[in-house]
């Protein structure tokens, strides 16, 4: 008798064990997948990847958009002309020296941007998100005798100067938003990062 029930208590052990390891093998069975869900997917990971731009084709004057993080980029290269107007828009500008935090470091100047020549900024307007127009041309009846070119937002009349800065008295409160980007060469540009080591 005293046997039977030490057998049936070894067994009763062993159904206890063999019933904790297949629910322990079912529970990761079961949670392996929706632990996997929560990670992102190949292709959010690539639309959160650095994008590079060949910017060798890029003639004065002229915008290349560029799609980063389900964004539009704009590249401008801008012309000595349109260099040279950008000091002379600072008195109806509302943040003409970038204070606030809309760049990186390196691009908290004048031209905000690496190159002067070339404008990187996210083509998203910071009042509700909608997307400027660039229009070059200078002065229109439409823009007023202060306008020297610049990105135009038609929704609810922001305007932006070819540094991306805001106007004074116009519903978008800040500039326009620099991303991250360095240059790979001369001319290969990486935006959405600081680092050449990410491409």
């Amino acid at each position: 008798m005293a046997d039977s029930g030490g057998e049936m208590n070894s067994r009763r052990r062993f159904l206890v064990l063999a019933t904790s390891v297949a629910g322990g093998i079912a529970g990761v069975a079961v949670a392996t997948p929706f632990m996997l869900s929560m990670m992102p997917s190949e292709r959010a990971k690539a639309a959160g990847a650095p994008v590079e731009v060949d910017i060798s084709k890029l003639e004065p004057g002229m915008l290349l958009m560029v799609e980063w993080r389900g964004k539009v980029v704009w590249v401008l290269k801008r012309t000595q002309d349109m260099l040279e107007n950008l000091e002379k828009l600072e008195v109806v500008l509302a943040d003409p020296n970038s204070e606030k935090d809309q760049q990186p470091a390196y691009a908290k100047n004048r031209t905000r941007s690496i190159k002067p020549e070339i404008l990187v900024v996210e083509g998203v307007c910071t009042h509700l998100g909608c997307s400027p127009v660039y229009r070059k041309d200078i002065a229109p009846a439409d823009l007023g005798a202060d306008w020297l070119g610049g990105f135009f937002c038609p929704c609810h009349g922001s305007k932006f100067d070819l540094a991306g800065r805001v106007y004074k008295g116009v519903p978008a409160p800040t500039n326009l938003v620099v991303p991250p980007h360095t240059y790979l060469s001369e001319n290969q540009l990486l935006i959405g990062s600081e680092s050449k080591e990410s491409a």
